[in-house]
């Protein structure tokens, strides 16, 4: 063979080595870009909508949303594909480029990889997978699904592993720990609403109605000094008079003593009885009227009962009305079905409500509100975030924060806001000035 023979078989050897070589790392580079957007797509996809794809009868989505409920697994398959071609297409790219430019062949191939790696195998296919995850997620969920597969025993060894490691440092990974749904909820609402997607008052209502679980009837209920009750061994003309005088349609009657409720009465029950009476014996037998057989049984229920589980017995005993009772036994309010609905949709009003304005905004930023105002209320109608944990009203709020039951001119400032006592009587605060101080 000659010299020019062997230089053309060795260029004829050098271009299909070329050849075949870009023709491996442009194949690996597909592959990682189909690993990078996967990844993306299916992580960043809505659990909720492929849900409801999967509803619709959309085979693809169901095997994305399995794929899903082992984020582990699932992450652990693709990144160790998507490294295992990445680092055979550097390992390809360097050989190719050191046979072309020699010892130089090795930061050139290093540069030129890091930018089609970053350009096309990593930022444009998770560009694409973001704008649409839903979308990309049916579409790679199948061969993914393979991939997962194929790749779960070497997945699962790396992830015992990795937790080893881990618990070597003090570390305690838990594979199966799921966010609480509850919490993903709200922060998605709270997400959308700074974003502009969702209003506040759909906001207030959606968090409140998930809220429900973690509060109890004893932050919502009526005190027992607010409650209209009436002695059952009072001549019945003058219960019937103080029920059509009062705005409420039940009312817990009582024996020897307030605190000792006996029954509830409803105004149509009291009415109905009064008018079988009035028929048979006439308006005079109404004084021979047994109220306590009237007056329905009462429901007692404990004050650390959550709202969640209130509302539900309500519904399966049918009944809107109960009274709450300490570990003791001792009567501390009541409660309806209306307060907890208040709750979420708030006040709800009608024509035989007495209208009472218990916050007036000032000129000056500042809000005047009555101290039996819950915090709730004053954050959801000034959107703000007072703390609610150590206590229900504002009058708490400041109590519990002074450590004494303050008079009336005193100022304190605590959690970014400043408390102006108006007024108070005896040992109630009854009037307070809130407004919130410049950061």
């Amino acid at each position: 063979m000659t010299p020019d023979d062997a230089a053309t078989a060795a260029t004829a050897a050098l271009d299909a080595t070329v050849f075949w070589t870009g023709g491996a790392i442009l194949l690996l580079l597909m592959l990682s870009a189909f690993f990078s957007g996967s990844e993306t797509a299916l992580t960043a996809s809505s659990r909720a909508k492929l849900h409801g794809l999967a509803d619709k009868g959309d085979e693809r989505a169901a095997t994305a949303l399995r794929l899903t409920e082992d984020g582990e697994r699932l992450i652990g398959a693709i990144l160790l594909g998507n490294n295992l071609v990445n680092i055979l297409a550097a390992s390809l790219a360097t050989s190719l480029f050191t046979a072309l430019f020699g010892e130089s062949g090795v930061a050139l191939a290093t540069l030129v990889m890091t930018v089609l790696v970053l350009v096309f195998a990593e930022v444009t296919p998770k560009t694409y997978a973001i704008t649409t995850p839903e979308a990309a997620a049916t579409r790679v969920a199948r061969p993914i699904s393979l991939v997962v597969r194929v790749l779960a025993p070497v997945v699962a060894a790396v992830g015992a592993f990795v937790r080893l490691l881990l618990r070597a440092v003090g570390v305690k990974a838990d594979p199966d720990a799921r966010v609480l749904a509850h919490e993903e909820i709200k922060g998605a609402i709270d997400l959308h609403h700074s974003e502009g997607a969702v209003e506040k008052d759909d906001r207030d209502r959606l968090l409140a109605a998930l809220d429900l679980r973690h509060r109890e009837v004893s932050e919502v209920m009526a005190h027992r000094s607010v409650i209209e009750s009436v002695d059952v061994d009072l001549p019945p003309r003058e219960i019937l008079a103080f029920c059509l005088a009062s705005t409420y349609t039940r009312i817990p009657v009582w024996k020897d003593e307030p605190e000792n409720i006996v029954g509830v009465l409803h105004a149509k029950d009291l009415l109905r009885a009064v008018q079988k009476v009035n028929e048979t014996e006439g308006w005079e037998g109404i004084d021979h009227l047994s109220v306590a057989e009237i007056a329905m049984e009462p429901w007692f229920v404990p004050d650390t009962t959550s709202l969640d589980d209130q509302m539900r017995a309500f519904l399966q005993r049918r009944s809107h009305f109960a009274l709450v009772v300490d570990e003791y036994g001792d009567l501390q309010g009541l409660l309806t079905l209306e307060d907890i609905l208040e709750e979420i949709v708030g006040d709800i009003a009608d024509e035989h409500d007495a209208q009472v304005e218990g916050m007036e905004r000032e000129s000056d930023g500042s809000v005047s509100a009555d101290g039996w105002m819950t915090i709730r209320d004053l954050n959801r109608a000034c959107d703000w975030s007072l703390p609610d944990e150590e206590a229900n009203t504002l009058a708490g709020l400041v109590i519990h924060e002074a450590q004494a039951i303050p008079s009336a001119g005193q100022i304190f400032s605590f959690h970014g806001f400043r408390f102006e006592v108006l007024e108070r009587k005896r040992n109630q605060i009854t009037k307070l000035r809130v407004k919130r101080l410049e950061e």
